[in-house]
């Protein structure tokens, strides 16, 4: 059997170089195995296949009863994962929520280019795809808590399995692998393009992983949880992997301190702006716990000044309403001993006074497209 199915992979290959080369040039790049063991916290029943985006494992007793053109699905999805990179973005994100999410999105590609034939059972809603933005990130946003409830049926090989793993090494070494499959994806898109078989779809697609839109909430939440002054104990194990028999360690201790949010009442920031930020600060307050959050309004002074200990009801509303200057919030933290593991700007950046950098990171959520660049911290679009 393995040597007839060898031959009945290379066979899939051979005919997505022919008719859909994007996807037959990635996965002439991506060794295959197959492979009967499932990989751990899979049952045997639903093992289908797998990557990391590095290989890709098949099971053997699942891929043989399969047609040439349900293979052929099969493989173009495996090789999708890596290219929207989610072995390497999933981060603390549920792993199953974040494989059914990534599984909409690939499917919808696969299936509006006509590439072979989705298996029965496959994740495949044009409504869901369309409310998530048509992102991995918007769609996992949409999912409920159990996967059985996801909408448009199962996950492609059946109930409760994983198809795309975690990348391994270390976050350096993840980030490599994410930067070598650009790499990749950029020169099937030429071969494709030369061929003359790159769809309007694959272009778009192409152009959305070379060239990604950053969710500023993302940014700002991955930019706190930096912050963490956690320590991990195995004495109470994480529930969240138990059922996947994966033994991970619980957060144990304080889980952050001291945050600055600075909001810029200059008149550049508009109510439905503000209800955002202030839906994500409350977010950070409830989620994290800091041991106290204060806001400081700006304008081109300090305007207005509240702190909130973790316990305490968190509002926000704007004040002031004068030019921008960002030295005065600096100034005013160093003048009342506001010493905070992160600061995180509400503006649109449009002041040449910044001040002096503070010894602890800075966020700037900007609503202003044609913003400059900060001297110093990190800026991210809203």
């Amino acid at each position: 059997m393995t040597e007839a199915l060898v031959k009945k992979l290379a066979k899939a290959k051979t005919a997505l170089i022919l008719e859909h080369p994007f996807f037959g040039v990635l996965a002439m790049n991506m060794p295959f195995e197959l492979d009967e063991n499932p990989p751990p916290g899979v049952k045997p029943e639903q093992w289908t296949a797998a990557t990391n985006g590095k290989r890709v494992k098949f099971n053997p007793h699942f891929i043989e009863p399969m047609t040439d053109e349900e293979l052929k699905f099969l493989v173009a999805h495996e090789v999708g994962h890596p290219m929207f990179e989610h072995p390497w973005r999933r981060h603390d994100r549920d792993p199953k929520k974040w494989n059914v999410a990534g599984d909409y999105v690939i499917n919808e590609c696969l299936v509006n280019d006509n590439i072979g034939k989705m298996p029965e059972g496959g994740l495949q809603d044009t409504n869901v795809y369309n409310e998530g933005g048509g992102t991995t990130d918007g769609i996992f946003k949409l999912l409920p808590d159990e996967e059985g409830d996801a909408p448009g049926g199962t996950s492609s090989g059946g109930e409760g399995w994983q198809d795309c793993e975690d990348g391994e090494g270390t976050q350096a070494e993840k980030d490599q692998q994410a930067a070598e499959m650009k790499v990749k994806v950029a020169q099937a898109a030429q071969a494709a393009k030369m061929m003359g078989k790159l769809s309007a779809n694959q272009e778009r697609l192409i152009d959305e992983v070379l060239n990604p839109k950053v969710d500023w909430r993302e940014v700002l939440r991955r930019f706190i949880e930096k912050r963490r002054t956690d320590t991990r104990s195995f004495t109470r194990p994480n529930r969240r992997y138990l059922s996947q028999g994966i033994y991970l360690p619980s957060l144990d201790g304080e889980a952050m301190g001291e945050l600055v949010f600075a909001i810029d009442c200059s008149g550049s920031i508009g109510a439905d702006e503000l209800n955002q930020f202030a839906a994500e600060v409350l977010t950070v307050h409830q989620d994290h716990s800091p041991r106290r959050i204060h806001l400081i309004y700006f304008d081109s002074e300090v305007c207005h000044y509240e702190s909130f200990d973790k316990d305490d009801d968190l509002h926000i509303e704007a004040h002031g309403g004068g030019g921008t200057n960002f030295a005065p919030v600096f100034r005013y933290m160093v003048e009342h001993d506001i010493e905070p593991v992160a600061t995180v700007f509400l503006t649109d950046l449009c002041c040449n006074s910044f001040g002096e950098q503070p010894n602890h990171p800075v966020l700037w959520v900007c609503n202003y497209d044609d913003a400059e660049e900060a001297p110093f911290g990190e800026v991210v679009m809203m």
